[in-house]
């Protein structure tokens, strides 16, 4: 038996979807693509969507619609994939860590605040595990110094912050469709935002910087035309992937419920053992859940991980705090030290959560967590 901390949940009727684009006039760049969008787009309560390749395109194009470039200074957390810090470095900018709140394991506003300077141009806060960041806090610092904010939601489709799905708050937001997450479309990503200008500029860089509409280009002569506007990217999606994305999206709510009662069910298991801490959430939060993180507390993370997976359970770590990988230590991050993403990385596990767990498998994690942790 092997239990992975994630994965996808197909049913036939997504297969069914997949089958259906393959049989039809377009594979790519076709109506499938849209249809998904406004589907996202409807679903988080955003004005526009533009569907990319994968979740890092998504945040690449974000970043390059804000505006981001040389000299430019962007704030996020370390707790992350590398993908919320590299966007940055793809269009010249710095990235700048800011601490996490010891609790929610989510970027700290007090330590954004701290971390602003006159080169700062926007704030990437990354919903961890798929918990909301303090939102209002982060904007409210964000409206002060003038600055962008662009949400990392990789984790958190579906998850909500004072009765605002994720996705309608700030000025974009990105999400992440890889098997793990919270819907899947193979690979696959997505930028919200209601801001027309910021959608045109996101639609431009998805796709080479070239555009038909008229109204963007400098002249017109005829309905063949094209011109490219700006130095843009292949980062489209297909049909193919919409197609699953959209018969995904239809189970959504269902994944989620299954996913919160699966982490209320860790919680119930953990809450009163003395040498784990269980992950807090806001009274202002609804989280997606995707990732169940637990702290051990006074024994060895590495001999409780490797013994976990010894007997079959696919526990992971996420995630190496960013500025601590060769890259980063060999270009300017060496000093880099903080010390509650460094004291959360070294106890963390991440549990297996996903829909197709069974109450079984789950109380056969549960069990073997207490056995290693108590031993």
């Amino acid at each position: 038996m092997y239990i992975p901390y994630g994965r996808q949940s197909i049913d036939e009727d997504d297969i069914q979807a997949v089958v259906d684009v393959l049989r039809s006039d377009y594979l790519t760049t076709g109506p499938k693509v849209s249809e998904f969008e406004e589907k996202v787009a409807g679903y988080v309560g955003a004005k526009y969507a533009v569907a990319v390749s994968n979740g890092t395109a998504a945040l690449h194009i974000a970043c390059l619609a804000a505006g981001i470039g040389q000299g430019d200074e962007v704030i996020t957390t370390p707790i992350t994939f590398a993908a919320s810090s590299n966007c940055v470095l793809y269009c010249g900018g710095t990235p700048v860590f800011a601490d996490i709140d010891a609790d929610t394991y989510n970027i700290s506003p007090e330590e954004i605040e701290r971390k602003i300077t006159d080169k700062t141009k926007a704030i990437i806060p990354v919903h961890y595990t798929g918990q909301p960041c303090d939102m209002d806090t982060i904007i409210e610092i964000a409206r002060k110094h003038n600055l962008l904010v662009i949400e990392d939601a990789a984790h958190a489709l579906g998850a909500s912050y004072k009765e605002k799905r994720i996705g309608s708050i700030s000025d974009m937001t990105c999400f992440s469709f890889h098997p793990v997450k919270p819907i899947t479309t193979g690979e696959g990503g997505m930028v919200v935002t209601n801001d027309e200008e910021l959608y045109k500029k996101l639609v431009l860089f998805r796709s080479h910087g070239i555009t038909r509409d008229g109204g963007m280009m400098t002249e017109n002569q005829g309905n063949w035309y094209y011109q490219q506007l700006e130095l843009g990217y292949n980062y489209r999606i297909t049909d193919i992937s919409c197609a699953l994305g959209i018969s995904q999206m239809n189970k959504l709510d269902g994944f989620l419920v299954k996913r919160r009662e699966i982490a209320n069910r860790y919680d119930k298991a953990f809450k009163d053992v003395a040498d784990i801490k269980i992950p807090k959430q806001i009274a202002d939060g609804n989280s997606g859940w995707h990732l169940y993180m637990i702290q051990v507390m006074n024994k060895s993370r590495k001999e409780v991980f490797d013994q976990l997976r010894t007997v079959g359970i696919g526990v992971n770590v996420h995630y190496i705090p960013v500025y601590q990988h060769p890259y980063y230590q060999n270009h300017g991050y060496s000093a880099c030290c903080l010390p509650n993403a460094e004291s959360f990385y070294e106890r963390a596990i991440s549990l297996p959560i996903h829909p197709a767990l069974t109450v079984e498998q789950q109380q056969y994690v549960i069990d073997k967590v207490l056995e290693f942790v108590e031993e």
